[in-house]
């Protein structure tokens, strides 16, 4: 039961999570809180153009949410707006809708939460870097987008 989604490749994904911290002058941060258990992650995203150039984060969560965080932090970085939108989709489809996980590539990883969908009150705390990162990318694609739309001064 339990011991499905706890196995030992999530407690070892949980046990070391990369780019733990903050970064000191990020493009944006966002924070995801899970009311239901009290988990929280906090993201500092960079980018240049559509590609996450650099990350951090500060992860106060369940071994669910540090090992989702811990496989995000592993590859973010390079990673596109489009892709990880796509991601977040993908992951929320197969909690959710009996979506499949990515099969393959950097983000095969994902699949070792699958077993999280059968545990409806462990959605939220395994997709809360997955909300945080997307929100960020929002946020920094609409400062983007405000920037563009101001008349340059002549």
């Amino acid at each position: 039961m339990l011991n499905d989604i706890y196995n030992k490749r999530i407690i070892e994904l949980a046990g070391n999570i990369p780019r733990l911290g903050r970064l000191p002058a990020p493009d944006a941060s966002a924070t995801a809180h899970s009311k239901l258990c009290g988990s929280t992650v906090k993201i500092d995203l960079m980018m240049d153009a559509d590609v996450v150039t650099d990350f951090a984060h500060d992860v106060k969560a369940c071994a669910l949410g540090q090992a989702s965080s811990s496989i995000m932090a592993r590859h973010v970085v390079g990673s596109t707006a489009g892709e990880l939108r796509a991601l977040r989709e993908t992951v929320r489809k197969m909690l959710k809708e009996n979506g499949a996980p990515p099969s393959d590539g950097k983000w095969a990883d994902i699949a070792l939460l699958e077993p999280v969908r059968d545990y409806k009150a462990r959605h939220a705390s395994t997709l809360l870097t997955f909300d945080a990162v997307v929100d960020a990318i929002g946020q920094i694609e609409a400062k983007s987008n405000a920037g563009a739309s101001q008349p340059t001064p002549a």
